[in-house]
């Protein structure tokens, strides 16, 4: 009896004798006959072509047998199994979800304990296995408890099912499922998952590459049988070494013959025989390459099945021979045109189980490390074209997916190789140093480079003008002291008619979908600095023929910009994080702000939120300490140098203490900051004594960010610029030698304050402290004086040795 082929068996069970047509009919070899399918065709008409494929034989036969089907399956498998499903609400530019739903019925059975005997990890990978082996697709039936909620999914054996055509026209009736005792079930569709690769015409079967590939399935198994054949029953020796036996008796001559034995064990081996009298050759017995005929064959079916599969062998942990570009560009290919789409098909299946129709399903495939490739080369291409002086830099972060600075140094071209600024707006122009402010149209904020002088200043205290910064100014007044709810209604009323709509633009709406948990989010704000120190800083002037020095307003100017480029991307980032945590399920959960997913949702509660929690003030503070510092490090060490070569010193003395003034300047910053976080965390409890709707609390934020933000970081650019600047350049004159000595100059304007304007003009020696209104200030913008002395100080000093006083 002939020996059945694998292949041919399987498709000889639904096409019939006859084979000069396509005629096939529809027959189940499972065991037992449908009493509602027997007899009759399917409304769709099809070839039932699914019909007959057995599981069984392609899992012994294919799966465990053969290798290389092995292995492609298992690899696209275990990326099913490893990587959890994500439930979701609204999509963000970037492709993330905008509210992330941590807590779904759905999540705990497919993440968590499918069923009492597997985990969710391990069912996930038997279903993404029998898709790939079953023409007719996995069967999933959903289990729910008597409120509705998921509690377990199971897989059934998928030659044990039949999907039962309706003759009505609703496409499936139900599906007939045999237990293991013979018994048939009849299951409603609701409780089926149908998951299969469709079948281009036939909708009652799936596709598996295992048909395409059956024939080199075959010859791969073939090729290794009739090897294992050839050693085993193969008698040759390697070589025959012929002598004279006219003198062997018969059995000297058996024992020779004895020689030829079959057997892997005797491969190679040298044999003795006779040749007649006088006469000896040696003969080679080795088997030539046609005779091994594995290596050609087994080479071309490996090629065959991966493809069929859509692996890659560098993917199955074999890259010898490919560059580490080549290997990366295959694991990308394997991703993006085949395990994404088959994760795709898994996911999908259960999007009817979510209860929202806007919420979306998906496996996490953040943490795939190929996948940042495509990203990768953009962020590569648009940092060569900045460059180049071809895009701005804010061009360039919306591309690489951070938000812009809008500011005008971020909005400008920088040309090479000078990086000579080109303003993207005429406004602009002034704050770049290119041109003087023109008109209204050309007015800054207060405190930025290049602002009107007359302009009002922001209170010291910080808080915001305006409307919408008069409802911050009156929450911060109604914290000092007990009040009705009525003036906090207004609050919230106020800040709810100014705050833009919903209007967060790409920056923040990328920063709070990225930021659903309280973990500090790396990356933006270390490129914001590393950006910033890309803005060119023109040295600091000195005159080196004159043993003189004075820092001008063109070098506070440029440290204050240089200190505000840092500042705006860490103001947009933590107005994002506020928000993000606002909005993110674990903030809100036990708070009235949760909103109920059903009748049985008890998550909410009347608990207020955790204010000092989401503001993160301390974590906030750490990190624009540390950005403060790394920015104004630089301008210190700038300072200190030219104020050394201007008074004769061809480097700053090494005992130098410049740490003391960055360090003066990054708490001035750092106090400045607090006020303000401390003024929102006042509104938003203000706010939620009120307010039970998040997007009440959400207007606040943006409302305070857009008044009190924007002031507060002027302030801080301006403050910490004039200590570091004025700090280090005392310093190092100290440094150099007692007879230095300095003279106080205001700017003389109507903004200098009187206690300042007092002792405009005066000269002390570098080492004593100039008395201003009853205080000690060694240096204008010295933090060791009391706030009102410091804030918004644009005085400086003018440096000389004494031989020079006139």
């Amino acid at each position: 009896m002939a020996k059945r082929r694998w292949l041919p068996a399987l498709r000889t069970l639904i096409t019939s004798g006859r084979h000069d047509t396509e005629a096939k009919t529809i027959t189940w070899s499972g065991g037992y006959t449908s009493t509602t399918y027997a007899g009759t065709a399917n409304i769709w008409s099809t070839e039932g072509r699914a019909d007959g494929w057995d599981v069984g034989r392609v899992v012994t036969e294919g799966y465990e047998r053969v290798v290389w089907v092995y292995k492609a399956i298992d690899t696209i498998g275990k990326h099913a199994a490893r990587l959890p499903l994500q439930i979701g609400v609204g999509l963000t530019e970037d492709g993330e979800f905008e509210e992330v739903i941590e807590d779904h019925p759905l999540l705990r059975v497919l993440n968590g304990k499918a069923n009492p005997v597997e985990t969710g990890s391990q069912f996930r990978k038997r279903l993404s296995a029998q898709i790939l082996l079953s023409k007719r697709g996995a069967f999933v039936e959903v289990t729910r408890s008597n409120r509705g909620t998921i509690t377990r999914l199971d897989l059934l054996p998928p030659d044990r099912v039949i999907p039962v055509p309706d003759p009505r026209g609703e496409y499936i009736a139900h599906y007939e499922f045999t237990t293991l005792f013979g018994e048939v079930r009849e299951l409603d569709p609701e409780r089926v998952r149908w998951i299969r690769d469709p079948h281009p015409t036939d909708p009652f079967s799936g596709v598996t590459p295992l048909e395409a590939a059956g024939i080199s399935v075959e010859l791969d198994h073939l090729s290794r049988l009739y090897n294992t054949a050839f050693i085993k029953n193969d008698a040759r020796p390697g070589g025959i070494v012929a002598v004279d036996t006219s003198t062997l008796s018969p059995a000297e001559m058996d024992r020779l013959e004895a020689r030829f034995l079959p057997g892997s064990e005797y491969a190679g081996h040298v044999s003795v025989v006779g040749a007649g009298p006088g006469g000896m050759n040696y003969v080679d017995l080795a088997a030539k390459p046609r005779e091994m005929a594995y290596e050609h064959a087994a080479q071309n079916a490996k090629i065959e099945i991966l493809a069929a599969f859509g692996v890659p062998e560098s993917v199955l942990g074999n890259a010898s021979g490919r560059t580490f570009d080549n290997a990366e560009q295959e694991e990308f290919n394997f991703w993006n045109h085949t395990e994404l789409d088959h994760l795709a098909t898994i996911a999908s299946a259960f999007a009817g189980d979510l209860g929202n129709p806007q919420a979306k399903i998906r496996f996490d495939t953040s943490a795939v490390e190929v996948l940042e490739l495509p990203r990768r080369r953009r962020r590569a291409e648009a940092r060569e074209e900045w460059d180049a002086g071809l895009i701005s830099i804010d061009e360039y972060r919306r591309r690489a997916g951070l938000p812009a600075y809008d500011n005008p140094h971020s909005r400008a071209l920088w040309i090479s190789p000078q990086k000579a600024p080109v303003p993207a707006r005429p406004e602009d122009a002034a704050a770049l140093g290119i041109a003087a402010p023109d008109g209204a149209a050309g007015q800054l904020p207060p405190g930025q480079p290049g602002a009107d002088p007359n302009a009002p200043i922001p209170p010291a205290d910080g808080t915001a003008t305006g409307d919408a910064a008069a409802a911050v100014a009156q929450a911060r007044a109604d914290a000092d002291q007990p009040t009705g709810p009525g003036a906090a209604q207004s609050v919230v009323a106020q800040a709810r008619a100014d705050a833009a709509p919903a209007q967060p633009g790409a920056a923040s709406a990328a920063v709070e979908a990225a930021h659903q948990s309280e973990q500090r989010i790396p990356g933006e704000a270390a490129a914001a600095v590393s950006e910033a120190r890309g803005l060119q800083v023109k040295a600091l002037t000195g005159d080196s023929a004159t043993s003189s020095f004075e820092v001008t307003d063109d070098d506070f100017d440029q440290a204050q910009q240089a200190a505000a480029a840092v500042l705006a991307p860490l103001f947009d980032r933590q107005q994002g994080v506020i928000i993000a945590r606002l909005r993110s399920p674990k903030a809100r959960k036990g708070t009235r702000y949760w909103k109920d997913d059903g009748p049985t949702d008890t998550r909410g509660g009347d608990a207020p939120l955790d204010i000092e929690r989401i503001v993160g003030t301390d974590r906030w503070l750490d990190e624009l300490a540390g950005d403060l510092a790394h920015v104004l490090a630089g301008i210190a060490h700038t300072t200190a140098q030219h104020t050394a070569a201007a008074l004769g010193a061809p480097e700053p003395p090494a005992h130098t203490p410049l740490t003391a003034a960055i360090l003066d300047a990054v708490y001035a910053g750092e106090d400045a900051a607090r006020r303000f976080l401390d003024s929102l965390m006042t509104l938003l409890e203000q706010g939620q004594s009120v307010t039970s709707d998040i997007n009440d609390l959400v207007a606040l934020v943006r409302t305070a960010f857009t008044d009190m933000g924007r002031h507060t970081a002027a302030a801080i650019a301006e403050t910490t610029a004039v200590a570091t600047v004025n700090g280090a350049a005392n310093v190092t004159a100290a440094a150099i030698g007692p007879d230095i000595i300095r003279t106080w100059v205001t700017r003389r304007d109507d903004r200098v304050r009187a206690s300042h304007a007092a002792v405009d003009g005066t000269t002390l020696p570098v080492t004593q402290p100039y008395d201003v209104d009853g205080y000690p200030m060694r240096y204008p913008g010295d933090q060791l004086a009391p706030l009102h002395l410091t804030i918004n100080c644009r005085c400086r000093l003018r440096y000389r040795t004494a031989e020079e006083t006139p």
